[in-house]
């Protein structure tokens, strides 16, 4: 069986190399000088090798003891890291904390959220990563990622799951377009207009369906896109109208665009995933409380 140093031997070592005698060792450490030649001699016996070798009243280290030092004095530097670390993250200072959003989440209510909780944790770091809602439900639930911002059902027994804010459906155009001087616009306006839309296997794009199914008005979608940011660049480029909700419409900054809310009222809410089996650290506890502030 090897033997190896432990943590104090480690140190009474350290302190014998840096200040070159038992008696400067003790009195740094605060214990007396037979206690710190003891241990010494214990690590020798568990070493298998002497660190010392004593000339005219000092200790001159060996040359085992001399390769030895480098190793110690990294082994401390990462001993202290580890101790600074875990005070900063007993008092909420600092740490990582990981966030995975569908993009539109992403770009809308987290950027604002993220720079409260960085104004109050500015030593603590945020990795926030982009998903389908699928992904972020399956990274949530295998404790991936901290917390996990989506639109739509959740479904999975291992996740607790806050409802945030909701948003209306907007319908979204270029100025000047015909239907843009309606303070509101139903599926009989948009019967002639080819519609940009999200991905079919979207919750929206199924009330969509049902929302002009009730009225007869066949449900044609012209252009099938993933991301807001391309829904808008569509409308630029004359493609059609583009229906988006008001999460998406605030990330993708279309202000050069009009927008009206489509009727019936279609909701979209952004809800917050955790795991059921791992409480929210200080740090995420912390964010979430940043969510709930007025910018």
């Amino acid at each position: 069986m090897v033997m190896t140093f432990d943590i104090r031997e480690m140190e009474v070592f350290r302190r014998v190399m840096e200040l070159g005698s038992v008696t400067a060792a003790a009195a740094a450490m605060n214990i007396s000088q037979p206690a710190v030649t003891r241990m010494l001699q214990k690590a020798e016996a568990r070493l298998g090798f002497a660190l010392f070798v004593r000339e005219r009243r000092r200790l001159r280290p060996t040359p085992e003891a001399q390769i030895m030092f480098p190793g110690t004095l990294g082994a401390f530097t990462a001993i202290e890291l580890v101790q600074r670390l875990a005070g900063e993250l007993r008092e909420g200072r600092a740490g990582i904390l990981a966030v995975a959003a569908i993009p539109s989440l992403a770009a809308s209510i987290l950027p604002a959220a993220i720079r409260r909780f960085r104004e109050k944790r500015p030593e603590s770091a945020v990795t926030l990563q982009t998903f389908s809602a699928h992904e972020i439900i399956q990274r949530i639930a295998s404790h991936q990622d901290d917390l996990g911002f989506i639109i739509g059902p959740v479904g999975h027994e291992a996740l607790v799951v806050q409802d945030l804010q909701s948003t209306g459906l907007a319908c979204v155009m270029p100025p000047g377009h015909p239907l843009a001087g309606r303070r509101s616009i139903g599926p009989e306006a948009l019967a002639d207009h080819p519609l940009i839309c999200p991905s079919r296997n979207l919750v929206l794009s199924e009330q969509l369906a049902r929302a002009f199914a009730d009225r007869n008005i066949p449900f044609r979608i012209a252009v099938e896109v993933s991301h807001t940011h391309a829904a808008c660049a569509l409308v630029r480029a004359g493609v059609g109208i583009a229906l988006m909700d008001g999460f998406g419409l605030m990330g993708a900054r279309a202000e050069d665009l009009v927008s009206r809310p489509f009727r019936p009222t279609l909701l979209s809410t952004a809800r917050l995933l955790t795991a059921r089996l791992r409480p929210a650290s200080r740090l995420a506890q912390d964010f979430i409380g940043a969510l709930g502030e007025t910018p």
